[in-house]
């Protein structure tokens, strides 16, 4: 193999071109040697264009995924909106329900509310007025008893054991008593010059035993006569009455069930 000096690299530099455009047939023969290491226009152009079209159909192809993952995109955000829409939908009319089963409740509860105070306030009523009887019934049971008792204590005493019963009834000008001018009402028993100032009562409280310690007095200074004893009968004292008949000087006969304790 010849070596290629740097004299023959220069002259086939400046030859080279000039053959090759004047001798065909040694232009040929250069390119069939060249061929094996590089290829010719032609086959140049081929690759060319196969690449061309390997590129062309790999951005279709790949336009083609882009749009099918788009429109799966697409198809999907429609699902959503629809699955959102219908779950909003749901969420309102279920509100709705709940807004009208408050509603609903509401007004029970107010209606049942009015009835409960619509009959509370009746039956208040009811038990006002059976108070206003039953207490009517009970004093006038307990004038009624006052007087049968009073009315038989007398015959006993009267009949059996020569007793005097008398009822004074006098006129309390100065107010004495009550406060004002009225009729004042006692009961005395005599018996040998005793005398007993009696006050039978179906119940008795504090008030009761000051009026009747005022009668007594107010009946000591109008007829100028000292009562022996002052005696009060009841069934019920007034457990706030307790300790006041001694003071006052007065004998108490109730329940002892009923007495207070001091």
């Amino acid at each position: 193999m010849t070596t290629l000096t740097p004299e023959l690299r220069d002259r086939l530099r400046q030859e080279l071109p000039g053959w090759l455009r004047e001798d065909l047939e040694f232009r040929q023969w250069i390119l069939n040697i060249a061929r094996g290491e590089f290829a010719d226009r032609v086959e140049t152009e081929s690759r060319f264009d196969r690449l061309l079209e390997e590129l062309r159909r790999d951005r279709e192809a790949q336009e083609r995924k882009w749009e099918e993952q788009n429109r799966k995109w697409d198809e999907q955000s429609r699902k959503s909106d629809e699955l959102w829409a219908e779950q909003n939908r749901k969420w309102d009319e279920q509100n709705r329900k709940w807004e009208e089963q408050t509603r609903k409740s509401d007004e029970k509860w107010a209606a049942q509310m009015a009835e409960n105070l619509r009959l509370h306030e009746e039956i208040m009523a009811m038990a006002d007025r059976l108070d206003r009887k039953i207490g009517a019934l009970g004093a006038r049971w307990g004038l009624l008893s006052e007087t049968a008792f009073r009315d038989g204590l007398a015959a006993i005493l009267e009949k059996s054991f020569g007793v005097e019963v008398v009822n004074i009834n006098d006129y309390d000008d100065e107010g004495l008593v009550f406060g004002r001018p009225d009729q004042v009402e006692l009961d005395v028993i005599i018996k040998n010059g005793l005398l007993i100032a009696c006050e039978i009562k179906s119940s008795m409280d504090k008030a009761g035993l000051y009026i009747f310690s005022r009668k007594v007095d107010f009946y000591e200074r109008k007829h100028q006569r000292k009562a022996d004893r002052r005696l009060v009968i009841t069934p019920f004292l007034d457990p706030r009455a307790a300790g006041l008949p001694e003071k006052l000087g007065i004998e108490v006969y109730a329940d002892p069930t009923r007495m207070p304790v001091d």
